[in-house]
């Protein structure tokens, strides 16, 4: 029996999944209590072992519910589970829907192990975290010597303070990103906690007095990242 601090039931229908996930987890001192590969054997575990942490894909076999779905049966289960996505999915319907089920983080599958493992303790702060894929390519936009704060954001919550710096409106900001409204308000929320502000005109605030914009408020060379 595991002795981490908290617990976790994988599911993937893939098993190389799912051993990677259990290392990543290893590390953040979560348990594995079960390994599944369809949801049925999932929600089984989740029931018998009444974990802290779900973290699911999304696509399973024929037959089967989705990943998604699972959420939310397993939500009935264990009322107080944080369920985690790990796909490959980056379109924005996914995003939303996992949300929409329960998820409190979406991770994509192209992104590093790290990028999982801080969903995985945010998870534990009651916030909405999304993971995209890294990039090779250096950002440019970061002052050149990051308070721990801007250091704690990620790529995409720094590219929406800026632009929530410039002015632009939640709408726009999903018109120029490529999502919904309702990925840029979660992103948003994490910004917020993070910064320790209450709304945008002080997150705005922050970005400008911490150098997160250029000298006439423009940022050149932002890169788009992929959804989520």
């Amino acid at each position: 029996m595991f002795t981490a601090s908290h617990s976790a039931v994988l599911l993937d229908r893939q098993p190389l999944w799912l051993e990677a996930v259990e290392i990543v987890l290893g590390r953040i001192d979560v348990g594995v209590a079960g390994k599944a590969t369809a949801p049925a054997e999932a929600l089984a575990l989740i029931g018998q072992h009444r974990p802290d942490i779900f973290v699911t894909g999304i696509e399973m076999d024929e037959g089967e519910i989705s990943g998604i779905d699972c959420i939310s049966r397993a939500k009935e289960l264990v009322p107080s589970l944080r369920p985690v996505v790990l796909s490959a999915h980056t379109e924005p319907e996914f995003i939303d829907r996992a949300l929409e089920a329960g998820a409190v983080a979406y991770v994509i599958k192209s992104a590093h192990p790290d990028d999982l493992a801080s969903a995985i303790r945010q998870a534990f702060h009651h916030s909405v975290y999304l993971a995209g894929a890294r990039t090779a390519a250096p950002t440019t936009w970061s002052a050149p010597a990051e308070s721990r704060e801007v250091a704690d954001l990620t790529r995409r919550e720094k590219e929406i303070l800026q632009l929530v710096a410039e002015g632009h409106s939640n709408a726009k900001l999903a018109k120029m990103l490529w999502v919904t409204e309702q990925t840029v308000k979660f992103h948003l929320s994490n910004v917020y906690r993070k910064l320790d502000v209450s709304n945008r005109t002080e997150a705005a605030r922050w970005a400008q007095v911490n150098g997160l914009l250029s000298a006439n408020g423009a940022n050149p060379e932002r890169p788009h990242l992929a959804a989520g």
